[in-house]
């Protein structure tokens, strides 16, 4: 003979259990866009985000991203070099004549 109680908290842990789901579904969504943003601004695939949820390549990926060279840094040092070869050293102190004569044509004396 069952009871209301029984079928009362199956249903609190059922509906328990959705909102768990749910809130962990929106939990996983917003860290899959934070690293692929992350690795996208930093000039990788954003992709490469997806393995931080593999257990032992987030550790590596991680590493890669802390330690290597990222492409969009390696990209920003080439557009560098290539404004410094193309414009070249301008004079540091351009010479200003000292005390200027100016003359208004309105005003002539």
């Amino acid at each position: 003979m069952p009871s209301t109680y029984d079928s009362g908290s199956s249903s609190a842990l059922g509906a328990f259990l959705i909102v768990y789901l749910v809130i962990m579904l929106a939990i996983v969504i917003f860290s899959i866009i934070v690293w692929w943003k992350i690795f996208s601004k930093a000039g990788y695939s954003g992709a490469m985000g997806l393995l931080m949820f593999v257990p032992i390549a987030n550790l590596v990926v991680l590493c890669v991203l802390a330690f290597a060279e990222w492409p969009i840094l390696r990209e920003l040092n080439q557009l560098r070099q290539m404004r410094s070869q193309q414009y070249p050293q301008y004079p540091q102190n351009p010479q200003y004549p000292q005390n200027p004569q100016y003359q208004n044509p309105q005003y002539r004396g």
